[in-house]
């Protein structure tokens, strides 16, 4: 299992775009500006939060199961933090979260 914070709204903005059959993407800001959405360990996620979110509310965290991921994910070097993060290569497919949990 990896996790990926999100806004509530762009959450919600990724199942409007789906539909109603759920087969959809969801892209994140940093797909576009890095090539790929961060994602976290289970151990990771208190410390992005702590890094990137401190004080932002209405926030979601996506559990997704990697195994049902339809684009490639890497694990790679984050210097800053001197730790692996998987990092999803593509969109991600919406039928590859499992469960979302309110911050």
């Amino acid at each position: 299992m990896i996790y990926h914070v999100v806004t509530a709204a762009n959450w919600q903005n990724a199942l409007q775009t789906a539909g109603s059959g759920g087969l959809g993407f969801y892209e994140a800001e940093s797909l576009a500006k890095e090539g790929f959405i961060h994602t976290s360990k289970a151990t990771q996620v208190a410390g992005v939060l702590e890094r990137y979110y401190k004080g932002q509310n209405n926030l979601l965290l996506l559990h997704i199961d990697e195994t049902k991921l339809t684009a490639p994910l890497k694990y790679e070097l984050a210097p800053s933090v001197n730790e692996e993060f998987p990092h999803i290569y593509g969109r991600l497919n919406l039928n590859a979260v499992v469960k979302v949990e309110k911050l």
